[in-house]
């Protein structure tokens, strides 16, 4: 694997995780339409003061016949940041370090630099569009960056009609992170623990010059959130000795 390749697919995973961090806001004073939209920038959106997650990576270069993936115990609070804890690996190594170790790291500067607010899907950042009613039920509304930044996106977001509350987001980046990636595709699914919108899965996958198509996935298992238990994730490692006979 190239040492493009893994530039490119690192600032496709980091962008991916500063919408994680976006903050859903209304300016004040804005008239804004259709109904659905309204909903959408209003909704009570409690922000996530801590949390504890296992997350699984998991990448793969078809080309290149390289995978990887990665269990990590991580957490996040107000007081000590953010912090992760690696419990099983495998696969390339390259990948694992220089993609899924790094995009970690930079999780952890980020969170404490608040850069993510960048990314905030806010009518500052975005104009949006009414996509109308889906086949499975949801509403869609289209969303155009309103300037070229990587952490900013250019697709669909997927809203439950009753409330707006956000559950899915289909988008490109707004602008390609290096010559060599030309699109970047993410999909992103929410769930709502405690009352409090949380991230549950990522998928991103980038076309890259000579290295081609590259695909990422993470998904997140919580433990707690705001200091409340909502689950009880188990490592795969774990898992699989645990069902062996």
């Amino acid at each position: 694997m190239t040492r493009r390749l893994i530039s490119s697919l690192l600032l496709s995973l980091l962008a991916g995780l500063a919408i994680d961090h976006a903050r859903v806001a209304a300016k004040s004073g804005d008239a804004v339409s259709p109904p659905i939209l309204q909903r959408f920038l209003t909704i009570d959106d409690p922000t996530p003061f801590n949390y504890r997650a296992l997350r699984h990576l998991d990448a793969q270069n078809d080309r290149f016949d390289s995978t990887a993936w990665m269990d990590v115990w991580t957490e996040a609070d107000q007081t000590g940041g953010f912090r992760f804890q690696i419990v099983g690996e495998g696969g390339s190594e390259y990948i694992r370090t220089r993609v899924f170790r790094a995009t970690l790291e930079t999780e952890k500067k980020m969170w404490a630099s608040g850069a993510p607010d960048r990314a905030a899907v806010t009518l500052d950042n975005y104009v949006f569009e009414d996509g109308g009613a889906q086949p499975d039920g949801l509403a869609r509304l289209d969303v155009k960056p309103r300037r070229k930044d990587v952490l900013l996106v250019d697709g669909s977001i997927f809203l439950r009609p009753e409330d707006g509350d956000l559950v899915r987001m289909e988008a490109k980046l707004s602008k390609s992170p290096s010559f060599w990636t030309r699109h970047v595709q993410i999909v992103r699914w929410y769930q709502r623990f405690v009352g409090v919108r949380m991230p549950v899965a990522l998928e991103s996958v980038a076309n890259v010059m000579v290295a081609g198509r590259s695909t990422f996935r993470m998904s997140y298992e919580y433990e707690t959130v705001n200091s409340q238990r909502v689950g009880s994730p188990q490592p795969r490692a774990l898992t699989a000795r645990a069902s062996q006979p």
